[in-house]
Order: structure tokens, then sequence, then C-alpha cells
């Protein structure tokens, strides 16, 4: 029963020396009701009419992309499927090494048991080099 009373007064102390601290304090979240430049934030997100309706006047649904702009969806496509050939290729070798290993591991344990089980079962009779063909 004396450790809960224990515990009990050090968990009050300690709230009692939190909420009278500095510390606390300078973690309060400041309140930001009020945005320090509502108008500089819609500038930087927002152009400006003319260079908007400009933008959609150049180049609208229907018009046919510049050649330029066709050759650099060209160069990321051929870029992104060499990427991926890449990765691809990566990953198969690495696969396949494990496979080898995995393969490699197995038929040593399989020669070591098969080894074993013919000295084990050797009688004598006939030369040993007929077991190892």
């Amino acid at each position: 029963m004396s450790w809960t009373r224990v515990l009990v007064l050090s968990l009050i102390s300690i709230l009692l020396i939190l909420t009278f601290s500095s510390v606390v304090e300078n973690a309060a979240v400041r309140d930001d009701s009020k945005a320090d430049n509502p108008k500089g934030a819609a500038q930087q997100l927002f152009m400006p009419e003319s260079e908007a309706s400009n933008f959609f006047r150049s180049r609208s649904r229907r018009s046919p992309q510049y050649y330029a702009e066709y050759q650099a969806e060209q160069r990321e496509r051929l870029t992104k499927d060499e990427q991926r050939r890449e990765y691809n290729e990566e990953q198969r070798d690495e696969f396949e090494n494990y496979v080898e290993e995995e393969r490699d591991e197995q038929n040593e344990r399989t020669r070591e048991k098969s080894e074993q089980f013919r000295e084990y079962h050797y009688d004598g009779l006939y030369p040993r080099y007929y077991w190892f063909h």
C-alpha cells in the first residue's frame, strides 16, 4: 500500500512542476487565426489573367504538339523504358544467382547423404567404385 502512495505523490509533484514551469508555456501552439499576408499567398498561387489567356491561346486542346515537345516526351519515355529494363534485368540476375546457389546447396546435400548411405550400407562383396558412377 505504501508504494501506491509514493507513486501517486510523485505523479502529483511532477504534474505541479510541469504546470508551473516555463517549458510548458514555450511549447504552446501559436494561434494563427489571421493569416500574415493573404494577398501574397494568392499572388504566389495564381498567375495574372493575361498570362493565363496567352497560355490557353498558344496551346488549345486540339492544337498539335510542337516538335520539341514531342521529342522531349519521347526522350523521357525512352529513359523510363531503359530504367525499367535495367531494373528488371537486375532483379532477374539476382533471382538467377539465388536459384543457382540453392540448387548447388541442394545437390551438395543430396550427394553427401547418398555417399553416407552408400558407405553405411557397403557390405564388401562388390567393388566400391560401382556406387560412384
